[in-house]
């Protein structure tokens, strides 16, 4: 889910109206005026792809966790360093977004393996991660060729929506997340920006490197997910193009996790998991070049409660995080 950052608000794009006029030829006094062939309408009717740099502390990791004097456990910051490279797009019939994140930590999240000489060993470099993400929607009126999904005031449009989400980290514990997603979309009708509301069913199957074979691969329960994504411009500083965007996540708890062999009855069971995260943009190359959509400066704070489904106990830390981020995004077309 780490993914589901600031280009997540991408999610909610609507379909863009394009208005075509045709040029006129030179008409000249004893010959009628004559349109000039028509160009195509371009497949895209939005595109936009950018690559940003983000700094997060202090994440956290569940399990990452540091034991005091008096024997007592707390969550370890770490400093995560973030590459994205994002894709969003709109077409006649819906949208397309995909994300990856590659995650760095510093070394108090340390990479490992359990396929080291003794089973288990951690290194004094941090770990890395790749989170990757897709979702798409296609439109019931666009489908319909109707605007029986629409109630003024309340909804714009319905849409389906589908997606995945994959990651890999060289930790000990070694995490191979794939989830799927469906179900609806509902672009809410706000007076500008825009706001969506998704409900999903969502299927995860993940990987325990701490578990023995044959039980590190586990299957989860298929529960109810929520998305909320939003980007609102913010007005009441003149001459400062500000917005706010974001997104706030929540998946049902998914079991246990079961292995592809058989049950196996000592994972712990997952809580409800709530990511949000609100970052306030700055249009850098508006306000400096009058250039808008090209270079963008944020500031924002995520809160992640039960992190991948992980609940804390007086013994096990790190389910939650409370972190702040600051970082660029250059819109590269």
């Amino acid at each position: 889910m780490f993914a589901r950052g600031l280009t997540a608000a991408a999610l909610s794009l609507g379909l863009i109206g394009s208005g075509m006029a045709a040029d006129l030829d030179v008409v000249t006094k004893d010959k009628v005026a004559a349109a000039a062939p028509v160009k195509e309408a371009p497949f895209f009717l939005f595109s936009d792809t950018q690559v940003s740099f983000r700094y997060q502390f202090p994440s956290a990791e569940p399990g990452v966790q540091v034991t005091k004097a008096n024997g007592s456990v707390e969550t370890r910051g770490i400093p995560k360093y973030i590459t994205n490279i994002s894709h969003a797009d709109a077409w006649a019939y819906g949208t397309n977004f995909f994300s990856l994140d590659i995650l760095k930590s510093a070394n108090q999240d340390p990479a490992g393996t359990t396929n080291a000489p003794g089973g288990f060993a951690q290194y004094d470099y941090g770990a890395t991660e790749a989170y990757g993400l897709y979702r798409g929607t296609l439109s019931l009126n666009a489908l319909t060729g109707t605007k029986a999904f629409s109630f003024p005031g309340i909804i714009k449009d319905v849409s389906l929506a589908y997606g995945f989400d994959a990651n890999s980290k060289n930790t000990a514990f070694g995490p191979k997340k794939r989830d799927v997603v469906g179900g609806l979309t509902f672009s809410v009708d706000v007076p500008t920006g825009f706001l969506n509301v998704s409900a999903h069913a969502y299927k995860e199957w993940n990987r325990n490197g701490f578990n023995l074979q044959p039980n590190r691969d586990v299957s989860f329960d298929t529960v109810p997910e929520f998305e909320i994504v939003y980007n609102f411009p913010l007005t009441f500083i003149p001459g400062v193009p500000l917005s706010v965007a974001g997104f706030n996540n929540i998946v049902l708890p998914k079991g246990r996790g079961v292995s592809q062999i058989s049950a196996f009855p000592f994972n712990p069971p997952t809580g409800l998991e709530f990511l949000s995260r609100t970052n306030l943009v700055l249009d850098v190359g508006k306000m400096v070049w009058n250039q808008p959509n090209k270079l963008d400066a944020f500031i924002g704070f995520q809160y992640w409660l039960n992190k991948f489904g992980n609940q804390e106990t007086p013994t096990f830390k790190g389910t939650e995080e409370k972190s702040f981020l600051a970082g660029i995004a250059i819109h590269i077309f």
